[in-house]
């Protein structure tokens, strides 16, 4: 099994490598991995000019799987737009074409105080965000910037979706829900937007396929408002790029920190590219302090999806679970009474667990 290893930008390294950890023992166990690092986002246009240097691109190409910290930096902010790290982030997606982007939000129970919302409505929270990721207002065109007449300038962007793009994330959306709770909320606007209309009926068109499955559709206003309200009521959730962006994000708050969500990125034969949903954390880099657990939480998702190996998923799952039960925090998620660990002693503990 060989895994491209992309560290990225900002705490990146210091995440990956804690994950990298947990593959190492793997492989000491008998476990036929392989490894290889290569450079993605501003580290990428550091030493090559490209934030996805083509042979970093290759590589992903020839891997079996992508492991992939963060990219991004405020010092590229000024870059020329098609050179910022955020481009190759967005390049290798649509390249690879990982078209299903797959971000469960799980609540440990030990958590529960850790989230800004009252335990009584996030306890025992676990739903599962799917979100299309190469297509949208993203990569639709005509896109840019331009000056009218007038002088004045205008910003175009451009939400766009064909029928075979929604069916597609329809059906992984409704494959899992077939393996958890049979519900599905389609997420949309499809009272404003024409793009959004043609995706709720396709939805409604795909749901005759699978008739143990509950298909209901929310507004993307009503969605985000219930996420804080009542988030306990979804099971799957299936939305477009731009609306899974936001939501996803929002869901990752009522698992106490964003540092704790995982996500899978997956092709049509579940080759996928894994990685934490957080950001690159540049105000942070270097400290040892942010938290690793999603991104080792993404190291179960790609034994889970793309190796099928639901044993050694279940292993990582489970490690991570005993170093919450044992009181183990980074800063994010440390409440009284619990440790503080750094980043790389949360990662030893995962591998002492383990």
């Amino acid at each position: 099994m060989k895994i491209a290893v992309l560290p990225g930008d900002g705490i990146g390294p210091e995440i990956v490598a804690q994950a990298v950890k947990v593959l190492s023992l793997l492989q000491a166990d008998g476990m036929p991995l392989e490894t290889e690092q290569a450079l993605i986002g501003g580290a990428g246009y550091e030493a090559a000019g490209d934030p996805l240097p083509e042979a970093t691109f290759k590589l992903a190409q020839q891997a079996d799987a992508v492991l992939l910290g963060a990219v991004g930096d405020w010092k590229y902010d000024s870059l020329p737009r098609d050179v910022r790290p955020e481009r190759g982030l967005l390049r290798i997606r649509k390249g690879l074409n990982l078209f299903a982007n797959l971000r469960p939000a799980l609540l440990y129970p030990e958590l529960a105080s850790a989230s800004t919302l009252k335990p009584e409505v996030v306890a025992g929270l676990d739903l599962m965000i799917v979100r299309e990721l190469t297509g949208d207002i993203y990569f639709g065109q005509p896109r840019g910037i331009s000056t009218l007449e007038n002088g004045e300038r205008e910003g175009v962007n451009t939400m766009r979706y064909n029928e075979s793009e929604i069916r597609r994330i329809g059906r992984v959306a409704f494959d899992i829900a077939m393996k958890r709770n049979k519900k599905v909320c389609s997420v949309d606007k499809a009272n404003v937007l024409e793009t959004t209309e043609l995706w709720r009926q396709v939805m409604i068109d795909l749901a005759k396929d699978y008739p143990e499955v509950e298909l209901s559709h929310m507004y993307v206003d009503n969605a985000a408002m219930q996420l804080i309200r009542a988030p306990k009521q979804f099971d799957v959730m299936v939305t477009g790029n731009i609306f899974g962006d936001i939501l996803s994000d929002e869901a990752s708050m009522l698992t106490g920190s964003i540092g704790m969500l995982p996500s899978a990125s997956l092709d049509e034969n579940n080759k996928g590219m894994y990685e934490p949903s957080h950001g690159s954390a540049p105000d942070i880099a270097g400290k040892d302090i942010a938290n690793p657990l999603a991104t080792i939480l993404s190291l179960a998702m790609m034994f889970r999806y793309t190796f099928a190996d639901m044993a050694t998923a279940d292993r990582i799952e489970n490690a991570v679970k005993r170093v919450i039960a044992q009181g183990y925090r980074t800063g994010d998620i440390w409440t009284e009474g619990t440790t503080r660990v750094s980043c790389s002693g949360m990662g030893d503990a995962v591998v002492a667990a383990l």
